[in-house]
């Protein structure tokens, strides 16, 4: 890449959504911030329906996702698949699989998605010289952490429509984190195949859920497009906390 490539580079790394997200819990200088888009090893498009990781291969790098949708999930042996998580803007792919010796989930693609990829250890040094980042990565692995937590409740305690209700709610959180939604509602990115497969409940099933949503008056559902007319209301049948992180505190 051209040293004038490099720059341009540079330039728009700083309007990153990953930067975004950082910086709405870290304060972030301008060096630091070039610090991390330096980085950068490439820039990666991933096609619809390909894997970025593959579960049981070695993958020691971070991808920061700038667009597209993904999936973090298991393929069973009998063929079934479990999403644990969907991937948004603004995620971090490789936390925690790339601290493992062998990832332990596959990730895919779940629209055309455009990353940038820096390895492991040069992120690690990064830590060394700028501590902040270190901070940065165990902030949205605590956010990682809760959200996850929150599928053990679904299999665990809700019911089939309550982890549907919490599901979209949480949904409509993070795309709204990003720009991506606004309070009233937001437009699915993804298959009923995929909520599915997050949810451990058949397309059937799912299209039943939704259905008993509607008839609630919890939802509205135009095409792609989820509506909340009595947002407090489903909120209480979902048993919804939004997960909100709190800034990582200044030096003393």
């Amino acid at each position: 890449m051209s040293r004038a490539a490099v720059k341009s580079e540079l330039d728009r790394w700083p309007h990153h959504p990953c930067v975004a997200r950082l910086t709405r819990y870290l304060a972030l200088s301008a060096a630091d911030i070039a610090s991390l888009g330096e980085l950068i090893e490439q820039d990666v498009t991933i096609e619809k329906r390909r894997d970025l990781v593959v579960d049981g291969d070695a993958y020691h790098k971070l991808a920061f996702v700038g667009e597209g949708f993904g999936a973090r999930y298991k393929l069973l042996r009998n063929g079934k698949r479990q999403i644990l998580n969907v991937i948004l803007p603004g995620d971090v792919i490789g936390v925690p699989g790339s601290f493992l010796e062998r990832a332990p989930y596959s990730v895919l693609a779940l629209t055309r998605m455009k990353v940038s990829v820096c390895s492991t250890d040069a992120y690690v040094q990064l830590c060394y010289r700028r501590p902040q980042f270190g901070l940065a990565l165990s902030w949205l692995a605590v956010h990682e952490a809760a959200t996850y937590a929150e599928r053990v409740i679904d299999t665990g305690r809700r019911t089939p429509v309550e982890r549907l209700a919490h599901f979209l709610l949480e949904l409509q959180a993070r795309l709204a984190a990003i720009g991506g939604a606004d309070p009233a509602g937001f437009d699915l990115p993804f298959s009923q195949e995929v909520m599915g497969d997050a949810l451990g409940l058949s397309v059937p099933h799912l299209n039943r859920m939704l259905a008993q949503l509607r008839a609630e008056g919890l939802i509205t559902l135009d095409h792609r497009r989820v509506a909340f007319p009595d947002r407090k209301a489903i909120e209480l049948r979902a048993h919804f906390q939004p997960l909100i992180l709190a800034r990582v505190p200044a030096p003393e």
